[in-house]
């Protein structure tokens, strides 16, 4: 009788032994794959059972949080919701996160380790902190001239401080607001297919994410790696340039828009923005050469985060000699984010330096205690100093009596190069216009800005001029905005 009380015994035991190692198996190896089944509500629900932090421009939060009353209880508001959409992206229920929301979403949700000084403990009660706080580094005034500014039509908007790569204004048009995804239900289902069938692309953010033909702002870096190169040491000197100008290798003539550039100096060829000079002098640097200063501006890097992903800009490695003439002012494969072009700018203005750009400033917990601060980061030397101090006279003569007048403030130094991209079957597409540019108060030591604009489908006749007809009033307001400051737009949360 004893042995089988004792067989007994050993299969409870067993029995037991075997729900410890199921549990055990539930809790450890499983526990992922059972938290992320759909069918599963509880992340759901205590990701939205409490307020999630907030996204600061200037100090003042553009979002915040709506007690709903419903089993996914609080929903994301945004202040002047079109207005910082390409800074904040959205935070729904239904479809996730987007941009900084995504990027900063464990401060945010108050899931970083960051936000408390005893984590574990959390991890023992089953509980969070509050969600912390993200401060951009974003300005208000300069946010609204630059939106403004483009009034609805499809282009977009970025600005740099050159010294430290803080991003100023982010801006893409047209926008939406990010409200009405926040929730669920079929409202936010409605408002998610109107917006993706929408042919403006609202969601789309232009100013990282889209990539386009830059024309002749590009003639920037070609003039930089000439520079550097040597192979322009004077930079007043004839170029010996004809008008049109033959591209190696074929019959194809390369015109001009305007008169003026027969024999042009690199000095006129930026001041009026002569394709064949440019064009000559790129092929004359040679590929390697072009290839190795595109990169030194950032091109053909697909690592750039700021911290949201930004498109690649790309400069062709393998090209013959008639593309590579084409692809020196901006034409053929070559194509740029604004973000990429305003960072030409900045590393002009910033004496040759490069930084990374970024876009939040500091993180906090709910109190204001700071977790991580944004860090000043250099790419590297784009160019040499003496070259960027050249350019930048090149630059204001543009502005001062050249293609790029429009975007001239009184009482400031301002640099800058227009550009007319073309594209479509046969370059038969209205060009975009572009702008870019840095801008410096007099009594200011360095320039405090650099800006980058492109409108889509410029009403304005081909040529560079366009660029100053249509991109280089709103860098201009922008970079006002920047060094005499600009009223906050209010809140419309």
């Amino acid at each position: 009788m004893i042995r089988y009380i004792r067989w007994c015994a050993y299969f409870c035991a067993l029995l037991l032994l075997a729900l410890l190692v199921n549990v055990a198996r539930v809790q450890v190896w499983e526990a992922a794959a059972y938290g992320a089944n759909p069918a599963n509500k509880r992340p759901a629900i205590e990701r939205y059972g409490q307020p999630r932090g907030n996204i600061l421009v200037d100090g003042r939060p553009v979002t915040g949080s709506r007690d709903s009353h419903q089993l996914l209880r609080y929903e994301r508001t945004y202040a002047n919701g079109p207005l910082y959409a390409p800074v904040t992206g959205f935070s729904s229920q239904t479809y996730g996160t987007s941009l900084l929301e995504r990027a900063e979403d464990a401060i945010l949700s108050g899931t970083d380790p960051g936000l408390s000084a005893f984590p574990l403990w959390y991890d023992l009660a089953r509980g969070r902190p509050a969600g912390g706080n993200a401060a951009t580094t974003v300005r208000a005034g300069m946010q609204l001239a630059a939106y403004t500014g483009l009034a609805g039509r499809r282009g977009a908007v970025a600005a740099l401080d050159p010294a430290t790569g803080k991003i100023l204004a982010l801006v893409s048009s047209p926008s939406y607001d990010p409200a009405v995804l926040s929730g669920t239900g079929p409202g936010v289902k409605a408002a998610w297919e109107r917006l993706n069938a929408d042919p403006a692309r609202p969601m789309l953010n232009r100013a990282l994410r889209e990539t386009y033909p830059p024309g002749s702002t590009f003639k920037i870096v070609t003039a930089a790696a000439a520079l550097d190169a040597g192979v322009v040491a004077d930079v007043d000197a004839p170029t010996q340039t004809p008008d049109p100008y033959p591209l190696p290798g074929t019959s194809t003539l390369l015109p001009n828009a305007g008169t003026g550039c027969q024999d042009a100096s690199m000095a006129e060829a930026v001041q009026w923005s002569c394709n064949t000079v440019m064009a000559k002098i790129g092929v004359q640097v040679g590929l390697r050469g072009m290839v190795d200063a595109a990169r030194r501006f950032g091109f053909d890097d697909a690592r750039l985060r700021v911290p949201a992903w930004v498109s690649r800009s790309n400069f062709d490695t393998d090209m013959s000699p008639d593309q590579l003439a084409l692809s020196s002012i901006g034409q053929f494969n070559t194509t740029a984010t604004p973000l990429q072009m305003a960072m030409v700018a900045a590393a002009v203005a910033n004496g040759g330096e490069l930084k990374s750009p970024y876009l939040v400033d500091r993180t906090t917990r709910a109190d204001g205690g700071q977790v991580r601060r944004g860090q000043q980061r250099s790419l590297g030397r784009a160019m040499n100093p003496a070259t960027a101090l050249r350019l930048q006279e090149l630059m204001v003569k543009v502005v001062e009596n050249g293609t790029g007048r429009n975007a001239a403030i009184q009482g400031a130094v301002v640099g800058g190069k227009t550009g007319t991209a073309q594209h479509g079957v046969g370059n038969a597409g209205t060009p975009y216009a572009w702008f870019i540019g840095w801008a410096k108060a007099e009594d200011a030591p360095l320039p405090g800005v650099a800006v980058a604009v492109v409108v889509e489908d410029a009403e304005a006749h081909r040529g560079d001029i366009s660029g100053n007809g249509a991109a280089a009033p709103i860098a201009r307001a922008v970079m006002e905005a920047a060094l005499h400051g600009a009223p906050p737009p209010p809140s419309t949360q």
